[in-house]
Parts: C-alpha cells; sequence; structure tokens
C-alpha cells in the first residue's frame, strides 16, 4: 500500500514536470552567477532564486502543488494558498511548499536544487547546484509529512 507522502510526490512528478523544470533552470541561471561550482554566500543563492522564479512565473505556480496534493489526498485545503509564507518560501536548498491538512498533519514539499555542505574549520556552509537531470526531476523532490 502506498502511504501519503509517496502518493503526493507520484502525483506532483506525474502532473508538474513543466514546472519542476522551470525551477531547474531558474537554478541553473543563479548558479550559473557564481564564481565558481559553489558560493559561501546565501544572499547569492536565495535572493537570485526567487527573483528568478518570480520572472519565470514559478513562483506564482507553486501553490498548484498542494492542489495536486490535496486531489491525491481525495480532500481539501483548509485555506487558499498563495504564493508567500507559511505556503510558499524560497530557501538556500530551492523552494518549500507546505500545508497543513487536519487529519493529516502538515505536508511539506522540498524542491532541492541546491545542497548546504558545510564550511571547513569554522568557515561558512558553501551552497552547491545540485546535479540536475532535466529528463528525471525525482531526485530533486521530497514529500513528507510533519
Amino acid at each position: 500500500m502506498t502511504d501519503d507522502a509517496t502518493l503526493v510526490r507520484e502525483r506532483i512528478l506525474a502532473g508538474h514536470a513543466d514546472l519542476l523544470g522551470t525551477v531547474a533552470d531558474c537554478a541553473e541561471a543563479v548558479a550559473a552567477g557564481w564564481d565558481g561550482d559553489a558560493t559561501a554566500d546565501r544572499e547569492a543563492v536565495v535572493p537570485p532564486l526567487r527573483a528568478a522564479l518570480e520572472r519565470a512565473g514559478a513562483l506564482s505556480r507553486l501553490p498548484s502543488l498542494l492542489h495536486t496534493a490535496a486531489e491525491a489526498l481525495g480532500t481539501s485545503l483548509p485555506a487558499e494558498p498563495v504564493a508567500a509564507p507559511p505556503y510558499v518560501v524560497v530557501t538556500a536548498t530551492g523552494p518549500v511548499v507546505r500545508a497543513t491538512f487536519p487529519d493529516r498533519g502538515r505536508l511539506v514539499v522540498e524542491i532541492r536544487v541546491f545542497a548546504v555542505e558545510p564550511g571547513g574549520g569554522g568557515d561558512d556552509p558553501r551552497y552547491r547546484r545540485v546535479t540536475a537531470d532535466d529528463a528525471d526531476p525525482s531526485p530533486a523532490v521530497g514529500v513528507a509529512f510533519r
């Protein structure tokens, strides 16, 4: 039997390949602006990613992932999600979309397009683009109920 998180993840992957591809393209554009394959500057990751997502029209489309989740679960959302906190946030690893379903808990969907690596010897963490496979965005998508 498929658990709820797996079901939601499968539906998101099946129904939102274009959106996931756009998020990956935005991450590529952000990483292309770095001097090298990683950066220690969080400000070179989060604000540019948010801006790229907004320019590409992806930020406003991210709440649709929650509608897909509700459909997959055979329930409805307690409120209409918007492309802003608490529903959508852009983090150092990528966009995070979340909503609370009263009968299941808090759904968290992460699109991990960057990795955060610890800095050595007390240095700041480093942010690195996660290698993308445009044909298979599934490794970037994480779904959990918390």
